[in-house]
């Protein structure tokens, strides 16, 4: 196969006989994914011996495939310069520790400021998703938690990275400072997760077109009237963690939207110094605590297995340094 820059040519030998276009286009060009073969072939760049072809058009031995790969097409996004807490990166996938308080992707509201802003200043190799020049984004993070995530950098490590994600073949883990004393060292939650019925913004155990969520817990250490798990999800609903440390009546500390217990009154010693400490922190940091600590997953090119974790944000650290200390000085 003969290349030059996006351009490419190259013969149907017996071996490929019978693949569907679009597959052996696929499993020929490294960075490009099937769908996106599709695309291209369906707009006229990629040609079966010099003549349009079809997505499905079965290849036959000595057929000349050519064609040319446009260069990813702008998107209607600022680069910008904000910092990143880089785990890992090489030429597929960038792995970053999310801070708490940034969103993940442009949306009404949020059009600067998001992690794809972000990677779009800081990742000058991007190869773009799809044809547009832009990060591949396979699962987020809620604005407020903090945590390990996952970059696709070009339309193959996307397409196979979200493949992963909806198979269920990786593995997340989080950290949650919960409400109250759970009875048991773990357990688990398996409730559906739906829309809420009267508030579009929340997810509900008894919500609309519900869908099956599944979440493992066990006890990380216990505090004075508050709790460090640790979480890991099966499934990955949108504010699924939430929603079901809600339904075991040990809400997330800090959740403003679907915790609205008066927390300041449950800590142990009111009054005390330790105590006054910690409510100031928690008024200070306002973002519910919970961290994506850790993220499996297979990488897209080598099929090595990768894992990646993420210390603890340094606001729920300080939080939870002081509910040690307070526990202690309970404990007197």
């Amino acid at each position: 196969m003969m290349m030059q820059t996006n351009t490419f040519t190259f013969k149907i030998d017996k071996m490929s006989m019978g693949i569907r276009l679009d597959a052996v286009v696929a499993d020929t060009l490294e960075t490009c994914s099937r769908s996106f073969a599709g695309r291209l072939i369906r707009e006229g760049h990629i040609r079966v011996n010099g003549n349009a072809g079809k997505p499905g058009y079965r290849v036959k031995e000595g057929d000349n495939i050519s064609g040319s790969i446009p260069d990813p097409g702008p998107i209607d996004l600022d680069p910008e310069p904000i910092p990143l807490d880089i785990l890992f990166e090489d030429s597929d996938i960038l792995v970053v520790n999310k801070a708490a308080g940034m969103v993940v992707h442009p949306a009404p509201g949020h059009y600067s400021g998001t992690l794809v802003n972000a990677v779009l200043y800081h990742c000058r190799d991007l190869q773009g998703i799809s044809g547009d020049l832009r990060p591949g984004i396979v699962h987020r993070l809620d604005k407020d938690t903090s945590g390990v995530m996952v970059v696709a950098k070009n339309d193959r490590a996307h397409q196979n990275l979200a493949a992963q994600f909806k198979s269920r073949e990786t593995g997340k883990k989080y950290l949650a400072l919960v409400h109250g004393d759970p009875r048991s060292e773990s357990g688990q939650v398996n409730l559906p997760i739906g829309r809420h019925t009267q508030n579009r913004k929340k997810m509900s155990t008894s919500g609309a077109h519900s869908r099956v969520a599944v979440t493992l817990w066990r006890v990380r250490e216990r505090y004075s009237g508050i709790t460090l798990l640790e979480l890991k999800i099966e499934t990955g609903r949108t504010h699924q963690i939430r929603v079901h440390c809600l339904s075991m009546h040990h809400p997330v500390v800090g959740d403003s939207v679907y915790n609205h217990r008066r927390w300041e009154k449950q800590l142990p010693l009111p009054g005390s110094d330790g105590s006054r400490r910690l409510i100031s922190t928690l008024n200070e940091v306002r973002r519910q605590m919970l961290h994506a600590f850790r993220l499996e997953f297979r990488h897209p090119r080598s099929g090595d297995p990768c894992r990646f974790e993420a210390p603890l944000a340094e606001d729920m650290q300080v939080v939870v340094e002081q509910l040690r200390a307070l526990t202690s000085e309970n404990s007197q």
